[in-house]
This record gives structure tokens, sequence and C-alpha cells, in this order.
């Protein structure tokens, strides 16, 4: 008879990594790699929508209808699932990756004007992925570190840390005055947010980068202990 097979495992100290939301993917993280939600998404939620038209055309009590509602629920399961699998999967590779994690808070449910990306943050999946980001730090014992939305992470020069006393443009690249550097709007953004992040962990919660008191800033989240699996 063969003895059991014990195995033992701990995340181990990996890095830190800041993290930007935008409107057309997921997010973006201050090593360059862009989270890009499910492209069929819009695709996935037309279905339930056309089934249910459908089975509004079907006797009441008949077998059609009954089918047809079922075709309906079955559409919505799977625009769920795909809404949520992303996120998932995002998350988990950056608690894997990281031990640090610095987000931004963002307002997703405030007035969105362009119409164009009226849906795009909800649609990617953003509020699910700040929750998974939160739970499975909490549960592998890394540390997630929230900056204040009105931080300008995305007007500032993470190269030298300028800001402009002009808004930047929004193009996808910019250069700032003070480095005459071409920087990647977003990616210079998740730089400045894991600066702030790494500064307010090293200085307390209530002070930022540039030694200016934060009222809103950033809620600090103590690591717990690694949780070790044994396995039998």
């Amino acid at each position: 008879m063969s003895a059991p097979l014990s195995f033992t495992w701990s995340w181990p100290e990996t890095g830190r990594d800041g993290i930007e939301s935008r409107a057309a993917d997921l997010a973006v993280t201050s090593g360059g790699e862009r989270l890009t939600g499910p492209a069929r998404l819009s695709r996935h939620e037309r279905k339930p929508a056309r089934h249910l038209r459908r089975a509004a055309h079907r006797r009441p009590g008949s077998r059609n209808r009954a089918k047809a509602r079922a075709k309906t629920d079955r559409a919505r399961g799977r625009a769920r699932r795909a809404r949520t699998d992303f996120p998932q999967r995002a998350s988990t590779g950056l608690v894997r990756r990281y031990d640090l994690l610095v987000v931004e808070e963002l307002a997703v449910t405030g007035p969105r004007p362009n119409r164009r990306y009226a849906k795009r943050p909800p649609d990617t999946g953003w509020p699910a992925f700040r929750s998974m980001l939160e739970y499975q730090a909490a549960r592998w014992g890394r540390r997630l570190i929230t900056v204040d939305r009105f931080f300008p992470s995305s007007r500032t020069c993470s190269h030298r840390g300028h800001l402009p006393a002009r808004p930047a443009d929004t193009t996808g690249r910019r250069t700032y005055p003070s480095c005459r550097t071409p920087h990647d709007r977003d990616v210079d953004a998740a730089k400045n947010i894991l600066a702030e992040g790494r500064s307010v962990a090293a200085c307390g919660a209530d002070m930022g980068r540039r030694g200016t008191p934060l009222p809103r800033s950033a809620v600090k989240q103590e690591p717990s202990p690694a949780r070790v699996r044994t396995l039998h």
C-alpha cells in the first residue's frame, strides 16, 4: 500500500505592479501589459434579447414557449459566465505574479458623457475585477493599495514627476516638456499609480508621494499570512 502524498506550498515574494483602468480595456499594468476584456461579450448579450422576443410570439402555456424561455435562460447564463470569467483569470494571474498591487479608485457608476464608451467600464468587468483582487489578495497574503481617484495619474510625468499646469492631450502618446520623452498615456498612468502606492505604503495611508495630505487617499490593506495547504 502506498503512503499518502503530502505537498506543501506558499506564495513567494514576486514584485509589485500598478494597474490603470481604461475604457476600452479592462486594465493596463505598469509593465505595459494590456488586459483586454472579452471581445464577443456584446454578441452574448444580444442572444438573450433575441430568444426573449421569439418567446413572446409563442402561445402562452405551450411547449414551444417553454423551450424558448429555456433558451433565453441558457443564453443569459453564457453571457454572465463570459462577463465574470475574464476578470477572474486576470486577477488570479496578477495575484500570483506580484505581492504588491496598487489600483486606482474609480467611480464607474458616474456620468459617462461619451455614449460610445458609456458601457465599457462595467462591460469589461472592472467592478468585478476590483473585488476579485481584494479577496484574492487577502486570501493569499498579498498587499493591495487603493489610490485616490483624484490623484492626477494620467497628467503626471512618471519619469520626473512633473505635473503640467495645463492638462495634457488625451491621445495615446504624449511628450512632457520636463523630459522631452514620449510616453504611453496608460502605461505612464499605471507607473504613477504604482509610485503613489509605494509612497503610501512607506509613509502611511494619509501621505502621498508629493508630501501632501490625502484625506480620501489610499486605503491600506495589511497582508494576511500566506495560506499553506497540505494535500493528502
